[in-house]
């Protein structure tokens, strides 16, 4: 049964036709992914894209657009109970030269080439995420 909604919010970083992307582990599973995290209460969809990019990677950023909210209706892979809803920004990193990986959790940082031609993102929503990328860069 459903009883918990859980927002989570990602920045497509792109730079030179190339997107950052994160390797971390998240329950025990090794998982490629877009920068961001869960939404907090009493929190801004904004306000948590730039706390996140400050715990995890030490930098600012400049969020550009809103680029895609999931439809679809989507369970948690990792919690049977919580319906995700995922909300997706374009940003730029403007304190480069202060990145730093800072959250434990993550195994390294890729930029990752838009125009490859497979998709290397294991989630559904990402997926779709990437695909509209190319659409929108290449």
């Amino acid at each position: 049964m459903i009883d918990k909604i859980n927002v989570r919010v990602y920045a497509c970083a792109v730079k030179d036709k190339k997107v950052l992307t994160l390797f971390e582990e998240y329950a025990g599973e090794p998982l490629m992914k877009f920068p961001g995290g869960g939404l907090e209460l009493g929190e801004g969809l904004l306000e948590c894209l730039h706390r996140e990019f400050d715990e995890e990677l030490n930098v600012k950023i400049e969020v550009l657009e809103h680029f895609y909210t999931q439809e679809n209706f989507l369970v948690s892979r990792f919690r049977e109970n919580e319906q995700l809803l995922t909300i997706y920004y374009i940003v730029k990193i403007t304190t480069e030269e202060d990145f730093l990986i800072l959250d434990p959790c993550i195994e390294k940082t890729e930029w990752i080439e838009i125009d490859r031609p497979d998709n290397p993102f294991p989630l559904p929503v990402d997926q779709i995420v990437f695909d509209k990328l190319k659409e929108k860069f290449l």
